[in-house]
Parts: C-alpha cells; sequence; structure tokens
C-alpha cells in the first residue's frame, strides 16, 4: 500500500491475502480429502468425480457465507467503536485529548511533549488520531466483507479446482497416489508464494502449509478406506 512519501507497505495486502491464501488452501485440503477419501472407500470414478464437484460449489458458498458473516460482524464493531469514540469527542474533548496524551506518553514522549503531538493531532484529525491510536483501527486493516467473502469464494474454487482436475485426468488404479502428490505439491508452492507476497520465510511458509495439508489428507484416506472395508 503506498504511503505519502511513495513507500510502500504490506500491510495493505493483509485483508485480500488472507482471505485467499485460507480460501485457496481449504480448497485444496478439502477437496483433495473428499476425492481420496471416497476413492479409498473403493468408489466409482464417476462418484469420485460428484462428489468432488459437490464439495467444490459447497466449499466456496460455505466460505463466501462464512468470511462475509465474520468479517461483517469486525465491521459491526469497528463501527460501534467509530460511533462512540465520536460521541466522546463531541461531549468531552477535554478528557480525549489527556487520554491521547498518555497514549503517547506510555509510547516514550515527554508528557509536555506528548500533550502537544496531541493537541495537534486533535486539531487536524481527532477522530482519526484515537481510532488509530486508542483502538488501532486504520484504512488498511478496516473490515471489508464484500472483498472478503468474494475472494475467499473464488480462492476456494480455484484452489478445490486443482485436485479434481487431476482426478478427472488421471486413471482410476493411480488416482489415489496421484492427487495426493500433486495436492501437496500445490500446497508446497500456495505456502511459499503466500509467505513470498506476504514478505515471510517463503521455505517455512511452504512446510507450515505442507504439514496441515497432509495431516487431513491422510486422515481422510484413512477414514475412507476404513469405512469402505467396513462397507
Amino acid at each position: 500500500m503506498p504511503t505519502r512519501n511513495g513507500e510502500r507497505h504490506l500491510t495493505g495486502r493483509i485483508g485480500w491475502l488472507r482471505a485467499a491464501v485460507l480460501g485457496a488452501n481449504d480448497g485444496i485440503v478439502s477437496t483433495a480429502s473428499l476425492v481420496l477419501g471416497v476413492a479409498a472407500a473403493h468408489s466409482s470414478h464417476s462418484s469420485i468425480m460428484v462428489a468432488g464437484t459437490a464439495g467444490l460449489v459447497a466449499g466456496a458458498m460455505s466460505m463466501a457465507a462464512g468470511e462475509y458473516v465474520s468479517v461483517h460482524s469486525q465491521a459491526d464493531t469497528e463501527g460501534a467503536e467509530v460511533a462512540r469514540e465520536r460521541a466522546e469527542l463531541s461531549t468531552d474533548g477535554e478528557s480525549e485529548h489527556k487520554e491521547l496524551a498518555a497514549i503517547y506518553v506510555a509510547r516514550g514522549l515527554a508528557p509536555e511533549l506528548a500533550a502537544q503531538v496531541a493537541e495537534q493531532l486533535m486539531a487536524h484529525d481527532p477522530l482519526g488520531a484515537h481510532l488509530r491510536d486508542e483502538l488501532g483501527i486504520t484504512d488498511a486493516l478496516s473490515a471489508r466483507p464484500i472483498q472478503a467473502a468474494l475472494v475467499s469464494a473464488f480462492s476456494f474454487a480455484v484452489g478445490a479446482a486443482l485436485p479434481l482436475l487431476v482426478a478427472a485426468i488421471v486413471a482410476e488404479t493411480r488416482l489415489i497416489p496421484v492427487v495426493a502428490a500433486t495436492s501437496l505439491a500445490f500446497l508446497a508452492i500456495l505456502g511459499g508464494v503466500a509467505a513470498y507476497v506476504g514478505g515471510a520465510d517463503v521455505k517455512v511458509g511452504a512446510i507450515r502449509v505442507l504439514f496441515w495439508g497432509a495431516l487431513a489428507m491422510a486422515v481422510t484416506a484413512g477414514v475412507g478406506a476404513m469405512f469402505g472395508t467396513a462397507v
């Protein structure tokens, strides 16, 4: 996100990056796990594809609804905080000035300087100063429910389509190992790319996503094999 002095920071990516990574990761893991579980239960290739497709559609809709509801709840909370802060500024500006100055003192400024800084910031944008420094609410990190819902649904569908496409083209006898191997590769790439975009260690990001994805697929395949054998 560009700042006034032209610098770009990664915090502007937090909202959509979190939703995109979560959606794509869930899409790969849940669909691959579903495909492996159904395949391990000795189901037909058509049954596997139907289950995987249904999982893609249901998962994308669930991600969109879940993200919208959860992020909208955050937005509602932020809105309530903004309204309360605006009311406090209009009814007791002196106390709000002291409160803001105390925040700057706690951060290391001398009391006199903190009072001057608080006074100047409140003269320029009192509500913005309190939202940022008292409550930690900024434009870059504010909740965006619709954006989160759309990004989550789209990224889930893209992630889910990868193992489903592999399952569609690979021979039924080799479906389980090929889907498992390619899905783990997809997860490693996702984790590495997400870490790179977020400015984190690529290797650590890839390993973290890979581990949990492998665990989910192994457990699901095991359950499918157990119930398939029992049936």
